[in-house]
């Protein structure tokens, strides 16, 4: 059996882990960026970033005044118990949340739409965010926390099958160049696109597509493999560096993920997971020992199986 209070001191030691302390493929990969960029100013600002990626952990404080929003990533093996049950695993999560947000500090961005409604704790209605997927056997519970940018980024557009590759390459020019001369999505970022599905799947996917795959992970199909890198090149080359200044690249990298859509379309959703990289996962096992880990294992052969079983 899986406990409560194990849940709950885990999800705010994910909080303040993610506010803090950049994975390491993503910092790694900025700081190659940094030691290739050619424009003077777009490599000032990488360097930087990098700079600011240290003294986080060494102050022990958020990477970025913005700490984005909140959200969790569930994944639970199929034997696993838990005590009090999911309801009482989504108060855990909420209540580390709100404590999370006063102790480390995480800044209170959630509020009502219209009325602006704070509470001042990150926590409202369908907030958090809570996601789910499930493996087959296993008795353990696994916990990712991202902290995401919620305001730039995310795109959306109906496709169809005749638009093919062009029509995905016109859109993804099109979305990033709307974002990125301005630096509004604080690149230099990952680029998550989700193909196929229907309209909030292929969003979702993006979004998951962005922040919970490795930077130099590749999709197990080959064709969207080959279609990741060509997309990633081709938007380094449009000139965009760091922030939106011009460089040689303003992409960390780029995946893609897919689902099974209606024969007569191919809805496209982008998101975009910015430099201050927010990711942290925790496996909580039976006996409720609990291991920390960067890399999310959110895409699994069974999360992106085909068949029936």
């Amino acid at each position: 059996m899986i406990h409560i209070e194990t849940i709950y001191q885990t999800a705010y030691e994910l909080h303040r882990q993610a506010a803090i302390k950049i994975p390491t493929d993503a910092r790694q990969a900025v700081e190659r960026m940094h030691a290739q960029e050619t424009h003077n100013l777009s490599k000032y600002v990488l360097g930087q970033i990098v700079e600011n990626y240290q003294l986080a952990v060494l102050d022990q404080r958020p990477m970025c005044a913005d700490t984005g929003l909140p959200r969790f990533y569930v994944k639970a093996g199929n034997e696993a118990q838990v005590e009090g049950g999911m309801v009482a695993l989504e108060r855990a999560l909420r209540q580390a949340t709100a404590d999370a947000t006063e102790a480390i500090p995480l800044r209170p961005n959630r509020v009502h739409p219209l009325t602006r409604k704070d509470f001042n704790n990150n926590v409202g209605i369908h907030a958090p965010d809570v996601d789910y997927s499930f493996e087959p056997d296993g008795a353990w519970l696994d916990l990712t926390v991202v902290h995401k940018g919620g305001l730039f980024g995310g795109d959306y557009r109906m496709l169809f099958p005749a638009d093919g590759i062009p029509g995905i390459k016109r859109f993804f020019l099109d979305s990033i160049s709307e974002f990125f001369r301005r630096g509004m999505s604080c690149q230099p970022l990952v680029v998550g696109i989700g193909l196929g599905g229907t309209k909030d799947a292929c969003v979702r996917l993006a979004k998951e597509a962005a922040c919970l795959r490795l930077v130099g992970n590749r999709n197990p199909e080959p064709e969207i493999a080959a279609l990741e890198e060509e997309l990633m090149q081709l938007g380094n080359a449009t000139g965009f560096g760091a922030m939106g200044f011009p460089g040689d690249g303003a992409i960390m990298d780029l995946h893609i993920e897919v689902a099974y859509t209606h024969t007569g379309g191919m809805p496209m959703g982008i998101q975009q997971f910015c430099f201050a990289h927010r990711r942290m996962t925790a496996r909580i096992a039976v006996d409720n020992t609990v291991t920390y880990r960067e890399d999310p294992q959110w895409f699994t052969p069974y999360y992106r199986r085909e068949g029936i079983a």
